[in-house]
């Protein structure tokens, strides 16, 4: 299977420079390439191909003196912008067809977005030099901090700049999964907003609220920025300070996920979760600790995690009722409010924690067969027997019934 391997660059000057170069170009590329498409369309024409395209946009644009600076890149760098378009124009399609999620057309990139990148394959001749640095073709040897090393020899490397400045090298390689010994516990999990998630066991993780508790030094940096003038440098630093503030709740947000989903895998052969839907309750009064919830990612790297370490993931439906059923007799009990957060069941009597009795209810949904003891959250009382005897407060025995004459 491929894995992507993202590491921190450190890229001086004049490499940065080139970075930026090879940006524009690319970007200059894949917006000539969607022009001329478009124009096309428009005209009733079939899309030129994209070998059409790379000989009228590369390599005779090199020659004019109003594309002559193309020639300042890795002409493997503009070609993989056309590739991208190709598979942008792609999805789209089989997104019409319903082959896949809903995606848009491909639109023209600006060099004002928050992620720019370009895609270097092994035709680009990019190495990693004995002292452990990236060389790039046509920008240099740039200083990598590496944190792991790569199961294997990478096929292709995207450099990568986000909102907050920072350079990132992500390197795809192929690995074989790593496959853990077999446990026996098998977890249902419920996603939600008091506890992030909640496990079949009657685990409890809070929810860590990384944008909440960020709130303040967001407003405070938010502020200064709509102070400045627009244009400005000043202005451009306090973006930069805005995008910085929100990539370390979003790197936490993302430690944290790993984190989790790595002990969740490691701890039980099968995992089972609700398929959440996080469009619909994004547009809802919770929609911003929603979105700092990250159920999606953290559903994301569950099911990667699975696949490489030969565990089973499996998604429920969203309409199960699993917030409505009890996990003991099987008794539907109807909605309940938010507010509610545990009943008892009219069916048995027993008293049900509401979040692990859905989570051993997505378990039992998904085939796995869970204890659902963790469900309850004190015993149930039983009336005892009219024909069993008692005892008095003065300790002696009563017998239950009429007493013989």
């Amino acid at each position: 299977m491929q894995l992507r391997y993202s590491f921190r660059v450190y890229p001086n000057g004049p490499q940065r420079s080139a970075l930026a170069r090879a940006f524009g170009c690319a970007r200059v590329v894949y917006n000539d390439a969607l022009r001329a498409r478009e124009a096309a369309r428009a005209e009733g024409e079939p899309f030129p191909r994209t070998g059409d395209l790379s000989k009228l946009l590369i390599t005779e644009a090199k020659k004019t003196t109003e594309r002559a600076w193309l020639s300042e890149v890795s002409a493997v760098v503009l070609q993989q912008s056309l590739r991208d378009l190709d598979a942008a124009y792609r999805n789209f399609f089989d997104a019409l067809k319903g082959k896949r999620p809903w995606v848009g057309a491909p639109r023209f990139k600006s060099k004002r977005d928050n992620r720019q990148s370009v895609r270097f394959t092994a035709n680009a001749r990019w190495k990693i030099t004995p002292g452990g640095d990236l060389s790039l073709p046509k920008v240099g040897d740039v200083r990598v901090k590496w944190s792991r090393a790569l199961p294997s020899v990478p096929s292709t490397v995207t450099v990568v700049k986000d909102a907050a400045g920072r350079y990132f090298a992500s390197f795809v390689v192929e690995t074989d999964p790593a496959r853990l010994p077999e446990v026996e516990p098998v977890v249902g999990i419920d996603l939600g907003l008091g506890h992030f998630a909640v496990l079949s066991d009657g685990t409890k993780v809070d929810a860590p609220r990384f944008l909440r508790r960020a709130e303040k030094k967001l407003k405070k940096a938010q502020r200064k920025l709509s102070r400045k003038a627009q244009g400005s440098n000043n202005r451009d630093k306090a973006r930069v300070k805005v995008a910085r503030a929100h990539a370390r709740v979003a790197d936490a947000r993302r430690e944290f996920h790993h984190q989790l989903s790595t002990k969740v895998i490691r701890e039980n052969q099968a995992v089972a979760v609700e398929d959440l839907t996080v469009k619909g309750l994004a547009r809802t009064r919770l929609a911003k600790s929603v979105h700092d919830a990250g159920w999606s990612a953290f559903t994301a790297m569950l099911e990667y995690k699975a696949a490489l370490y030969g565990r089973a993931f499996i998604r429920i439906g969203r309409f199960e009722p699993t917030s409505q059923v009890c996990c003991v007799c099987g008794v539907k009990d109807g909605p309940k409010p938010l507010h509610i957060r545990v009943w008892e069941c009219r069916g048995c009597g027993t008293v049900l924690d509401r979040d692990i009795n859905a989570a051993v209810n997505i378990a039992k949904a998904a085939g796995l067969a869970v204890s659902a003891c963790r469900a309850q959250v004190r015993p149930v009382h039983v009336p005892a027997q009219r024909g069993e005897a008692g005892t008095r407060r003065d300790g002696q025995p009563t017998v239950v019934g009429i007493p013989a004459l």
